[in-house]
């Protein structure tokens, strides 16, 4: 299925309630499992969020993550050292694609008994009981954060906790910072000094209620709308000035773009053009916040200035090669871009032809969210065709719906 988007509505103000924090949610998900006291407000919807959710309540011996890369990350540790079957780990044949090998042998090193179904190093995973658990182990920090979060959540169960010893440059420091205070949050202690992470151990913990934020990658997609539009203001809920989660560093980045936030006092904020111009190349190093990588680089054609975008190594195993498919899908509506493995190199553009340039262009997704909503601002432009909209409920599934609210039109062909 494709679908037109097009601005047809000169709406000037709008309100808009996004659901919790995917990262958040997930990461409470796995701990709600481990500890039946934590109860959790305001979850994530998301199809992700779905997932983990029902295979953390599943008694069957194969667990199916389709495309969750998060629930599958998280649950191979949380299967590795908790399940009291044989259970088989599997996904989407993309998922089968993507490496788990470095988890897969940090937790190995604990005593996990963990074997590959087929292509060593890749999902699908068969993970048994395990006699005994350890408390110490190293793991590679440059490839993926979620690995080191998944050891994280599942630290403070095992007799001794554990110790995270970390080797190379950390990549994506903020969701574990997240992890970390997640895990304060509901009584365990873990400290994060230097490469190395402590989880005191917790068999117990007492009854609270936590409350997840809503989402900032979510509400990027709001600042590349308000970015690109003439003159409108967005107020999106609930959101805190000082968050838990890395891409709200999105505010920031923003400015740079022509867009101010103002923080309320009700948990929300409200997002404007600016007085200040945007810059006239951006450059920026991301590797604490890829995820909005697509969101800022799709902003930076539409308003026609160049960017410099490093530290994206991790995009190249996400959903899809999302340096591959950016430069791809781009290059489709008249940009001049190149990539390399972690990088992503954008030149100015003539504003007056990106109009004409984008007019009904069809941009692939690659089963890939992240894709679809990075693109649909661009719609303010210039109506633009979106193949496979649906992807986006694996992390925002009233995406479009909320999009009609800022005076985007959506219609199926």
């Amino acid at each position: 299925m494709t679908c037109r988007l097009s601005y047809i509505s000169k709406i000037e103000k709008a309100k808009i309630t996004i659901t919790g924090s995917k990262s958040e949610s997930n990461r409470l998900l796995i701990l709600q499992a481990l500890y039946p006291s934590i109860a959790i407000e305001n979850c994530s919807e998301s199809d992700d969020s779905n997932v983990l959710r029902k295979a953390l309540k599943t008694t069957m011996d194969v667990v199916d993550v389709h495309h969750a890369g998060t629930a599958m990350r998280f649950l191979t540790a949380f299967f590795a050292v908790n399940t009291k079957h044989k259970v088989v780990l599997t996904g989407s044949e993309r998922m089968q694609q993507r490496p788990l090998k470095l988890l897969v042998e940090a937790l190995q090193q604990l005593g996990a008994k963990i074997k590959y179904v087929g292509k060593e190093g890749y999902p699908p995973l068969e993970i048994s009981p395990a006699e005994a658990i350890g408390s110490k182990v190293l793991i590679d920090a440059t490839v993926s954060s979620q690995y080191i979060s998944a050891l994280m959540l599942v630290g403070a169960i095992l007799k001794e906790g554990l110790i995270i010893q970390l080797k190379g440059e950390i990549t994506s420091i903020p969701y574990i910072l997240m992890t970390q205070d997640l895990l304060k949050s509901v009584g365990i202690n873990t400290t994060f000094e230097r490469n190395e992470i402590l989880v005191e151990p917790a068999k117990i913990l007492d009854r609270k209620t936590i409350i997840v934020e809503s989402d900032w990658s979510s509400a990027s997609y709001f600042y590349s709308a308000v970015a690109l539009s003439e003159n409108m203001e967005i107020t999106l809920t609930s959101y805190k000035n000082e968050s838990l989660q890395g891409d709200s560093e999105v505010a920031k980045l923003f400015e740079k773009l022509g867009v101010r936030t103002k923080y309320n006092e009700d948990l929300s904020i409200t997002i404007s053009k600016s007085d200040t111009k945007p810059v006239a190349n951006l450059s920026l190093n991301l590797i604490k916040t890829p995820d909005i990588a697509q969101t800022i680089a799709v902003t930076c054609f539409g308003l026609g200035i160049g960017c410099e975008l490093t530290g994206l190594h991790t995009l190249k195993i996400k959903e899809t090669d999302r340096l591959i498919a950016l430069q791809k899908e781009l290059q489709k509506c008249g940009a001049k871009i190149g990539v390399t493995s972690d990088s992503l190199s954008l030149l100015p553009g003539d504003t007056s032809l990106v109009s004409n340039s984008l007019a009904e262009t069809t941009i692939a997704t690659y089963e890939d969210h992240r894709m679809a909503m990075a693109f649909a601002p661009l719609s303010f432009i210039a109506p633009i065709l979106i193949e496979n909209p649906s992807v986006v409920s694996k992390s925002y599934p009233t995406f479009f719906n909320d999009f009609k609210e800022i005076g985007i039109q959506y219609e199926t062909l």
